[in-house]
């Protein structure tokens, strides 16, 4: 996706998923409220709602991936209480595995990953039960055994 909510696509072609898997230090979760750094390398919102009070010249954002975040009902089902974490989080991976904008979303983030760097920002309070560890898991290919 553009920086904007544009639709992400590889400079070459459809996206196909790789065999190649990113080292665990490739993809970092990081708050967008917090201070942009030199290391972040590519900064990218995967938060589906712009986040209020945060300006887009202070988010410093490279991208934005509204595809790989959770669909609206599934997030509103989870703050609304109807879904616990660990419901949230089985759901999430289904749909990470299941809808294909998702995991075209996912495969860009990975495909990035393996040439560098990639800051997963999101704009929520609670750096524990937040999606964007469920989305890292899947860019990474690998189960976070800290995740139920």
């Amino acid at each position: 996706m553009d920086a904007y909510g544009g639709a992400m696509s590889p400079a070459s072609g459809p996206v196909v998923p790789s065999a190649a898997l990113p080292c665990s230090d490739a993809v970092v979760l990081k708050g967008v409220r917090e201070t942009p750094a030199p290391d972040d390398g590519l900064r990218v919102l995967v938060d589906r709602l712009w986040p209020r009070g945060v300006s887009k010249q202070r988010a410093a954002l490279d991208d934005w991936a509204k595809d790989a975040t959770p669909t609206t009902a599934l997030r509103k089902a989870f703050h609304s209480g109807e879904l616990d974490w660990p419901q949230f989080v089985d759901a999430y991976r289904a749909e990470l595995a299941e809808r294909p904008e998702a995991a075209a979303a996912v495969a860009e983030l990975r495909r990035r990953a393996l040439a560098g760097r990639v800051t997963l920002l999101f704009a929520g309070h609670d750096h524990v039960h937040t999606h964007a560890r469920v989305l890292r898991e899947a860019v990474l290919g690998a189960q976070d055994p800290d995740l139920p």
